[in-house]
């Protein structure tokens, strides 16, 4: 009997890593949120390379290791951002197709990036709507790592990569790894913004989740993305502060971290890593 959701998780190369430990760290609390589903029809893969020292598991979760080299293009270079982009999409889409391809048979993925978090009741979601193609989360968190305040993002799919389910027939996934052309590889399973169009244009639109279903965590010295912390990336910038009622608008954005946040998604309170 397939699973509702597995849970792909694409770890980066150990030499890639400015912070393994805290990578470590990070990956453990992620661990620990899709572990918090309310309902245990799930599974996850974790990807990573060999060598790559990798937190305990509880039941439910595989680890695959795989031997890719590391992304030589891993940092965001000041020239070319589309070669950056397009040596990132094929290093995280080659290890979510090697996740996927290790189970097959699941009725949805969600491919989440190894230092966020996801609600706990996105297992029960989609259980009872199982007839729908999948779904993007339009409204999402963003968190700054050790904060006490959440950000509600209303553009969340096109913002983080922790942010669709699809069902597993749509991917088309080949019958190997060695099957799979490089570009569908970057395309279908290494950009979270194309996917969306493609199957929107073939006639499988997804719906907006109706709650906010994953939180992105920013501002740590391992984020891929480069981020700021939550202060800089919405207020205390020169954009935000010319812009008064952006501002305001922010600030109304801004959800106190409060136990019940905590306990639905599992973000660790009350310790900063700053």
């Amino acid at each position: 009997m397939k699973n509702t959701i597995t849970f792909i998780i694409p770890v980066r190369h150990q030499e890639n890593s400015k912070d393994w430990s805290r990578l470590k760290s990070n990956l453990t609390q992620t661990i620990a949120s899709i572990a918090n589903q309310s309902s245990k029809d799930w599974r996850a893969v974790i990807i990573a390379n060999e060598g790559a020292d990798l937190p305990e598991v509880p039941a439910g979760f595989d680890i695959v290791r795989v031997n890719f080299p590391p992304n030589q293009l891993h940092d965001l270079p000041a020239g070319n951002k589309e070669l950056f982009y397009d040596a990132f999409r094929l290093d995280k889409g080659r290890r979510v197709l090697k996740g996927m391809l290790h189970i097959p048979d699941a009725a949805y993925y969600m491919i989440v990036d190894d230092d966020d978090f996801v609600s706990s009741q996105l297992v029960d979601y989609v259980a009872a709507n199982s007839t729908e193609s999948g779904w993007k989360i339009r409204n999402g968190y963003v968190w700054g790592d050790g904060g006490q305040w959440l950000f509600l993002h209303n553009d969340f799919s096109n913002f983080c990569g922790t942010s669709l389910i699809i069902r597993s027939d749509l991917y088309k996934l080949p019958p190997s790894f060695e099957d799979a052309s490089e570009d569908y590889i970057k395309t279908m399973l290494g950009s979270h913004v194309r996917i969306g169009k493609i199957l929107q244009d073939k006639g499988y639109p997804l719906k907006p989740l109706p709650f906010a279903g994953a939180v992105y965590r920013v501002g740590h010295a391992g984020a891929h993305s480069n981020s700021p912390g939550l202060a800089k990336m919405y207020f205390f910038n020169k954009y935000y502060l010319l812009r008064p009622h952006k501002f305001l608008k922010n600030v109304l954005s801004l959800r106190k971290l409060t136990q019940a946040y905590a306990s639905e998604f599992l973000i660790p309170t009350g310790v900063s890593h700053r």
